[in-house]
């Protein structure tokens, strides 16, 4: 019999430097975590360029949270324990400990190791590769926790396996993805928490609450710190089906313009392009998709992309299955960069030049404090403003923006400042490549007042 116990643990702080421009940002972690006495979230005391001003910025901002709340419990399953310690750690807490055994045979045994009687549980584990081991897992988690008169209990999905499989596309076909929502919920879930769903039907699927959040800011917020001017860019959707989220992707990026590929799938994991709709010569072109299985559809529509003139590819997903052969494909050099986020583990052995992994860590944390607060879940509004947009009114407001080829950096600034999910300094995973000459207001520009259409909104 082989065992795994998972107690609960901080992950050390690393320190990383990196490169924008001439200069060298460095997030160094100057004390050990700390506890606002306003709000009891952590305070995190970060340097920049030796400039500790982010600190009050990150606090400033914050939604006040119950120090020291006894009512609220994370447990981590196997599937993706390091995000799960991101995640504890963004929110100042400890994993549940819990014991998770697999028996010769190959059953799954969970037992909980510390009392969640009246407790607020939430249950983190994606059902990623292997999907059917995974999800089994939580289905056993959530039944141990329910045998354990926890009073609610939240499975936290950052990727949901079957997705994919939520219509009928021929007879005598299983819709899968009701099945795996048929389970979870009679497992005992009384709230399900995914992230970036295939399609936005299956949330129907679920006879309970579904919160769902998009990863689309994180990767946002990371290209609008690289220096690539608006005018340059076009928004790729590799397929058909995918028009609506490059479309809602395009508008947040200034308006950018849209391109489609046209493909035929002759079977499963396999598809073949046709033609490109759109004009990408001597553009770079940013490729959306949710996911990333064998890449043969993103590889397929990157070479299109150059055959057409594209002057450079980038591909962003929020979640990397990367099933054989996705590295040999993606590694080619067909890709300036691979964007994604860390929703599903990667294996090192699967780590290639051009792959940059981004943390949804800090975005499900407080996701996580909302639902357990009762709190409204509006915190999109701040990444679906366009880049134009908030560099108007920044100016209006300050004034001190003096480059129109600064307003990504801009940009970046202001989501650093306002409302700093979707970077996740605190583990030195990711941080906003902010240019020395960038000028950093000492006051934040009022951001109450702006607003949004209601395609923004619901896009």
């Amino acid at each position: 019999m082989s065992s795994l116990a998972l107690p609960g643990s901080f992950p050390s702080v690393s320190k990383t430097c990196y490169a924008a421009g001439n200069s060298i940002i460095r997030c160094n972690v100057a004390e050990p975590l700390m506890f606002s006495k306003e709000n009891g979230r952590p305070r995190i005391p970060l340097q920049v360029n030796g400039d500790t001003s982010f600190t009050n910025h990150l606090t400033r901002f914050a939604v006040p949270h119950a120090q020291n709340d006894t009512r609220l419990r994370i447990f981590s399953g196997t599937a993706n324990l390091a995000l799960s310690q991101e995640i504890a750690c963004y929110m100042g807490l400890e994993l549940g400990k819990i014991m998770i055994k697999r028996f010769a045979d190959g059953e799954i045994y969970v037992q909980l190791q510390e009392s969640v009687r009246g407790c607020d549980v939430y249950l983190i584990q994606p059902t990623c590769p292997p999907a059917n081991e995974n999800l089994m897992e939580l289905l056993i988690m959530i039944d141990a926790c329910r045998r354990a008169s926890a009073k609610n209990i939240t499975a936290v999905i950052p990727y949901f396996g079957y997705a994919r499989a939520d219509r009928k596309t021929q007879g005598r076909e299983s819709i899968a993805a009701k099945l795996v929502a048929n389970l979870i919920t009679e497992a005992g879930a009384d709230r399900v928490l995914a992230c970036d769903l295939h399609s936005g039907q299956s949330m129907g699927y679920f006879d309970i609450p579904v919160d769902h959040v998009h990863g689309q800011p994180v990767i946002l917020d990371y290209l609008a710190s690289k220096t690539i001017c608006s005018d340059d860019l076009v928004v790729v959707s590799p397929d058909v089906g995918g028009v609506a989220r490059a479309r809602a992707f395009a508008k947040k990026l200034s308006d950018a313009p849209l391109a489609i590929v046209d493909k035929r799938r002759h079977g499963h994991n396999v598809a073949e392009v046709m033609n490109l709709i759109g004009d990408v010569r001597g553009k770079v072109a940013v490729m959306v998709d949710d996911m990333i299985d064998t890449a043969g559809t993103i590889a397929k529509g990157a070479a299109l992309l150059h055959q057409e003139g594209a002057r450079e590819v980038y591909a962003c997903t929020t979640h990397a299955v990367f099933s054989p052969p996705a590295i040999e494909r993606l590694s080619s050099g067909m890709f300036q960069e691979v964007i994604i986020t860390n929703t599903i583990p990667v294996a090192e052995q699967n780590y290639f030049p051009q792959l940059t992994i981004l943390s949804v860590a800090n975005l499900l944390g407080e996701t996580i404090w909302r639902v357990h607060d009762d709190s409204a879940g509006g915190f999109e509004p701040y990444s679906s403003l366009g880049i134009d947009y908030i560099i108007h009114h920044k100016r209006q407001k300050e004034r001190i923006f003096e480059r129109e080829n600064e307003h990504k950096l801009v940009y970046c600034s202001l989501q650093l400042h306002k409302f700093p999910l979707y970077h996740c300094s605190l583990l030195g995973i990711q941080s906003a490549m902010l240019n020395q000459s960038t000028k950093v207001p000492s006051e934040q520009p009022d951001m109450s007042t702006m607003k949004l259409d209601d395609e923004d909104s619901s896009s």
